[in-house]
């Protein structure tokens, strides 16, 4: 397709998605599901799973493969700009005195994923036939273990800003784990992808530039009176362009150094200063990540196709990839929690949380379906396991604290008189 094609193609696929975005959306909320939990499932559905099997002719009409790469770009750029918000509504001070428990809880959340992920693929992934051919066993081991390993971090984010959890100290708790945890999933999948590559050179990156973005982030934070006030001098128009340039510039250097354009997105939200006049410019780029996020679910939705389960060696190991993303994820923070002292009111919410994958698992099966990584069939499973593990999330907390309020309201147990025993 040229240019001149690619255009209308663009906007009419843009209008059709935010359609079945807000279409799903709504369904999926009425029963007390996040928004971006529709999004997700809109994605599948604008797919080869639902409506590339019911009208196929409408399918390749609406998302030409030509078209595909440009909504994979645009995408990104949602994400960004909704990754850097996630960042700048974050508040560091709130992770004081859940420090140690955040440590053990993220450490459990990323060792027994990809100890319990490896296992499976080692011990049951050539019989199913959803490996890649050219690919080695352990680092198809190494990868679905990384990416069972990662927490939907952003929608985690918003599930506890939007049911008022903030100050709570679950909340606390599990926003501080969940940011650790996906920092180093990063820098074990850069790892996943040096293996791939037979040399070191990219974790060895990934490592080094880390760092690099620490120091910067660093003084970024030092230099924050300074920016307030040549922030004051500037008018909107000018703000608005070097915060796009600046967000810009830290997505493309974490990219660069394999750790994703998300991380340096919400890096830089995490030190943006705060003033009247950077708080609008803020404001301003956030309809930006509400427009564009759709595309990237929609993006990964074209590559999912739930037909490729059909054959029973393939859904069983669909099945034992969700039975482990569970208990590798849930059970493991949950008890890492309970190690850690928290009360099991506490760790049972945190194991809810942490349990979520969503947005991040499917960047990351984005970037191995890219690598030659993942095949088809893997990636339509592991979806399977982003799907089900964030649409638990919410009614595993309401189903806690329903447990919650009956134990506050049953009545003390009396003491049985001894002349009745």
């Amino acid at each position: 397709m040229s240019a001149t094609d690619l255009a209308p193609a663009f906007f009419l696929a843009v209008v059709v998605v935010l359609v079945v975005c807000r279409a799903v959306g709504r369904l999926l909320q009425a029963v007390g599901q996040p928004p971006v939990v529709g999004e997700m499932v809109a994605g599948v559905v604008l797919g080869p799973s639902v409506l590339g099997a019911l009208l196929p002719g409408a399918e390749s009409a609406l998302f030409p493969p030509d078209l595909r790469p440009v909504l994979y770009v645009v995408g990104q750029i949602g994400l960004v700009a909704f990754m850097f918000r996630v960042g700048w509504e974050f508040r560091v001070d709130r992770l004081r005195g859940v420090a140690r428990p955040a440590a053990l809880v993220s450490a459990a959340g990323v060792l027994v994923p990809v100890a319990l992920g490896a296992l499976l693929i080692v011990t049951a992934g050539r019989r199913t036939g959803v490996l890649a051919p050219d690919t080695r066993l352990i680092v198809s081991a190494l990868f679905v273990g990384v990416a069972l390993a990662v927490t939907a971090f952003p929608m985690l984010a918003r599930i506890i800003a939007e049911q008022g959890l903030t100050g709570t100290r679950f909340g606390s708790l599990s926003l501080g784990a969940g940011a650790v945890d996906d920092a180093v999933a990063w820098i074990l999948l850069a790892g996943v992808f040096s293996i791939s590559g037979g040399s070191a050179g990219l974790v060895s990156v990934a490592v080094a530039g880390a760092f690099g973005l620490v120091a910067v982030l660093a003084a970024a934070v030092r230099l924050r009176p300074r920016t307030v006030r040549l922030a004051e001098r500037a008018g909107p128009d000018n703000l608005l362009l070097a915060l796009v340039g600046v967000l810009f510039l830290a997505a493309w250097y974490t990219d660069e150094i394999g750790l994703y354009a998300v991380f340096g997105a919400f890096s830089l939200g995490l030190v943006f200063p705060r003033s009247s006049q950077l708080d609008r410019s803020v404001e301003t780029l956030e309809p930006v990540g509400r427009v564009f996020l759709p595309l990237f679910f929609t993006y990964s939705g074209l590559n999912t196709d739930f037909a490729l389960l059909g054959s029973g060696p393939v859904l069983l190991f669909t099945a034992g990839c969700v039975v482990v993303a569970v208990v590798g994820k849930f059970g493991a923070c949950w008890l890492a929690a309970r190690a850690a002292g928290e009360p099991n009111r506490v760790a049972l919410r945190v194991g809810a949380l942490m349990n979520a994958r969503g947005l991040m698992q499917l960047i990351a099966l984005n970037l191995g379906l890219a690598a030659g990584i993942v095949t088809r069939a893997m990636f339509s499973a592991l979806v399977v396991v982003a799907l089900v593990t964030t649409v638990m999330a919410t009614p595993l907390l309401r189903l806690i604290d329903r447990r919650d309020r009956a134990g506050r309201q049953d009545p003390p147990l009396r003491a049985v008189p001894a002349e009745v025993r």
